[in-house]
């Protein structure tokens, strides 16, 4: 396999992943259970799930989530997740957005996308769902604002430096750079099947200790175990060392920002 391929580079971050994202706050879950109207009847699509969490907090509030990662090594964080708070209704399956045909999936009243739908054929992929959705059901898009809608930490341009040395300016995505999508989600979805468009944002900080910064470079595809290579040992001690001469105090403060993009049918 290609050092730089996505499953590789995928599958090196499950750990950091699984530990070091930020998560969701609560009342995202809460927010699509009253929205939507869930009550463990229905049927939800987690696409691209990672590790799970979308689909773990969800699937208390429905009858089953399905849980599709095109990562085995996602699919396993996940599970054990799972596992420690006792959740058995999750269908855990490998596969991806440009492959929904070979999971044959039940009809759903409910698919979210959490920080993956930017990697897919979004027009397509909606085009799509819309044969799988049953009437009154919804797309959820969940993660973060835009880029430059929130002033990020002053840290990261420590951490952008470090990993520019190592890395090069441009973010990398297996072999080739990624580009972040110039049209928007709400944009796309305006053009779909799912027009009527409700948005909910969140904010909260989150306070990191030095470790876990580090840890979350190495949960990102384009600075990942596997990107870095044999030079992974070394940007974590110039990374350590930057931070701790940015900040000796070792604590690191992030204002996250959570926006649920709700689309359903006219």
């Amino acid at each position: 396999m290609d050092d730089h391929s996505p499953a590789r580079l995928f599958a090196s971050t499950a750990p950091y992943y699984a530990r070091h994202r930020a998560g969701y706050p609560p009342a995202l879950i809460t927010h699509l259970a009253t929205q939507l109207g869930l009550d463990e009847t229905q049927i939800t699509l987690d696409l691209g799930t990672g590790t799970g969490a979308i689909a773990i907090p969800l699937a208390e509030h429905v009858r089953k989530v399905i849980a599709v990662d095109p990562n085995p090594g996602m699919l396993d964080e996940g599970r054990k997740l799972a596992a420690e708070r006792d959740i058995t209704n999750i269908d855990w399956r490998l596969g991806d957005s440009h492959h929904l045909d070979d999971l044959s999936l039940e009809p759903l009243q409910l698919v979210t996308l959490a920080q993956s739908f930017h990697w897919t054929d979004r027009a397509t992929l909606l085009s799509s769902l819309d044969k799988l959705v049953t009437p009154g059901g919804a797309v959820a898009v969940i993660g973060g604002p835009a880029p430059g809608t929130i002033e990020p930490p002053t840290w990261l341009d420590v951490v952008t430096e470090v990993r520019t040395r190592y890395l090069g300016p441009e973010r990398r995505a297996g072999s080739g750079t990624y580009t972040h999508p110039q049209e928007g989600h709400q944009e796309v979805l305006a053009r779909s099947p799912f027009s009527h468009i409700e948005v909910a944002t969140w904010d909260h900080t989150i306070t990191r200790d030095l470790d876990s910064v580090i840890g979350l470079q190495f949960s990102y595809s384009y600075s990942s175990p596997a990107q870095l290579g044999d030079q992974k040992d070394a940007f974590e001690r110039d990374l350590r060392q930057a931070l701790t001469d940015f900040n000796s105090g070792g604590t690191f403060d992030e204002l996250v920002r959570t926006e649920a993009i709700i689309a359903t049918r006219p």
